[in-house]
């Protein structure tokens, strides 16, 4: 695999850590958009084929990680379940930046809908597809800002093999 190392005068500021409220929900909340929109910063503008071309030996690509990172939200908080996570990083040909984007910006929206009621992060979470105890909210927002932060990290490196473009 070969990839092109281009040095780009694209260079952008880090955003600092977000301002949250002062209760856990809020501050869990408000790291886990501050995550997102990192992670969306980092697909946005990427032409094709290079948002869907793997960077690294293991098939990553940025297209795929939004996708993955839409699963693991509807996964976790909307009970969808997932046959096969490999297949999750995997964008198939009609999905673009644009169609994306918008169905991780959808269901961002759907969970912080969902969770703006919850006062009680001990509670567990409603996981209607799946089977077992489910986790309280609090393990699942730590999970899913975990999760994203990972993968906001593979996508930093991703982009800056495609453009130079670093930050977030």
């Amino acid at each position: 695999m070969t990839t092109t190392h281009r040095r780009s005068s694209r260079r952008r500021r880090d955003t600092p850590p977000p301002s949250t409220g002062l209760g856990e929900k809020e501050v869990l909340l408000g790291f886990l958009d501050y995550l997102r929109g990192s992670i969306a910063a980092k697909i946005e503008h990427v032409p094709e084929p290079q948002v869907r071309t793997p960077g690294v030996a293991s098939g990553t690509n940025l297209l795929g990680l939004v996708k993955h990172l839409t699963s693991v939200e509807r996964y976790t908080f909307l009970g969808e379940k997932v046959a096969d996570w490999q297949a999750t990083f995997q964008p198939t040909p009609d999905d673009t930046v644009e169609t994306v984007l918008t169905a991780y910006r959808d269901t961002a929206a759907q969970v912080n809908e969902l969770l703006a009621d919850c006062d009680d992060l001990t509670a567990p979470v409603n996981r209607r597809a799946s089977s077992g105890r489910p986790p309280s909210l609090r393990w699942a927002l730590t999970h899913l800002i975990e999760e994203t932060g990972r993968h906001a990290g593979h996508a930093d490196i991703l982009r800056e093999l495609i453009d130079g473009s670093t930050g977030r």
